[in-house]
């Protein structure tokens, strides 16, 4: 992989481009933190060569989520679920939206 690789892929929001400890400085939480989402199934980090986490900035925005939602009183467990819904949900309502739009009569003379 050349550098021009590296640095084009640091823009997409899947590349798995933070380590745990990175990770867990820029939300502000701890380590086991990201564990426990993890065991909870909200991310999947990828795993580097050795093993180790790696997280995308698309996984540590759900994390920031989850935190926020924690730090707020809700239980780890509670909080993964209300943010898998909200996901769900967001995605019925691209879907919905899709729909109509294809649904919508292009044709003036069909709806006369």
């Amino acid at each position: 992989m050349t550098a021009d690789d590296t640095f084009g892929r640091l823009d997409d929001d899947d590349y798995p481009a933070y380590t745990m400890g990175r990770a867990a400085e820029m939300l502000g939480t701890t380590q086991g933190f990201l564990r426990a989402i993890g065991e909870a199934r909200l991310i999947t980090p990828l795993r580097s060569a050795g093993g180790h986490r790696r997280y995308s900035r698309y996984q540590l925005r759900i994390a920031a989520r989850a935190r926020e939602l924690v730090d707020h009183g809700t239980p780890i467990e509670a909080a993964c679920r209300i943010i898998i819904l909200e996901d769900q949900l967001e995605e019925a309502q691209r879907l919905n939206a899709e729909y109509r739009r294809a649904t919508e009569s292009p044709n003036p003379t069909a709806a006369a």
